[in-house]
């Protein structure tokens, strides 16, 4: 299977369910998986049969900064969801890592699959 791979995307905004934490930025780091079929594009070197990573990054980024979200559970599956309606990915796996969440440990976070490989 081909895959498209985006790797700790960045991205600020207020995530979390203590008071403290919805006046504040924090950030999350987002690593995709996405099945896609590379083949048309690299026969062609055509980008228009390509998935764009710099696109996908750019609609997750705007989808989960445009308003408080409580768990990074939501989180991972709101960009399911958005990867595979909008981009039309058959199947993703979305990791989602809050870095500083607990102080004993770099990050914590979920994985999720959806789709079919």
């Amino acid at each position: 299977m081909d895959k498209v791979l985006i790797r700790e995307l960045r991205i600020e905004t207020v995530i979390g369910i203590y008071e403290w934490e919805k006046q504040i930025h924090q950030s999350l780091l987002i690593d995709l998986d996405m099945a896609w079929n590379n083949r048309p594009a690299a026969d062609s070197d055509d980008y228009q049969y390509a998935l764009c990573y710099e696109t996908v990054s750019n609609r997750l980024t705007a989808l989960i900064t445009e308003k408080p979200i409580e768990l990074i559970e939501t989180v991972a599956e709101m960009v399911a969801t958005c990867v595979m309606s909008e981009f039309n990915v058959p199947w993703v796996k979305v990791k989602v890592m809050k870095p500083g969440a607990v102080p004993t440990a770099a990050a914590v976070g979920v994985e999720i699959e959806r789709g079919y490989a």
